[in-house]
């Protein structure tokens, strides 16, 4: 069982993955500050967009972090080995090339490797995306439920 970590405010990422996941894939833990998730060694960190306490995040240790683009130094400050960037820059990892109604068109820009070690590669996934939702945190859910290994063709029915 993997251990997970979700920094968030109030993004709903722990209740989207949560809801997503089979049972018995992982643990998640969430905090809304970096000491919550600290003390045991995490396999992933998946840091909402809105995530705050920056300062306080080299207290926590996790093999992958799964990070907005914009927060790209604060992987530095983690205790990481592998960085994964989600957002609307073309050197992110996980991005949109498209939003149309409700649909999105989700881009891996590279390949990933998932916490077992597979290798998902490059592509473009054409995903519901509901109306109601953001799109940052709709990736950072997209990304969690991908380095867990959720192959990229069971997304859209999740």
């Amino acid at each position: 069982m993997h251990q997970v970590g979700i920094w968030e405010q109030d993004e709903g990422l722990y209740e989207a993955v949560r809801r997503r996941i089979s049972p018995g894939l992982a643990r998640l833990r969430s905090g809304r500050h970096p000491a919550e998730l600290a003390g045991e060694p995490l396999e992933l960190l998946a840091i909402a967009p809105g995530a705050t306490g920056w300062a306080g995040a080299g207290v926590v240790e996790c093999r992958t972090v799964l990070l907005p683009g914009s927060a790209g130094p604060l992987a530095r400050a983690l205790r990481t080995g592998q960085a994964v960037s989600y957002g609307t820059s073309p050197k992110d990892t996980l991005t949109f090339s498209s939003l149309e109604g409700r649909q999105i068109c989700l881009a891996l820009q590279r390949e990933l490797v998932t916490l077992e070690g597979t290798v998902v590669e490059q592509q473009e996934l054409v995903l519901p995306f509901p109306l109601e939702e953001s799109p940052l945190p709709f990736l950072a859910v997209a990304g969690t439920l991908l380095l867990l290994g959720v192959p990229p063709e069971e997304l859209g029915r999740l």
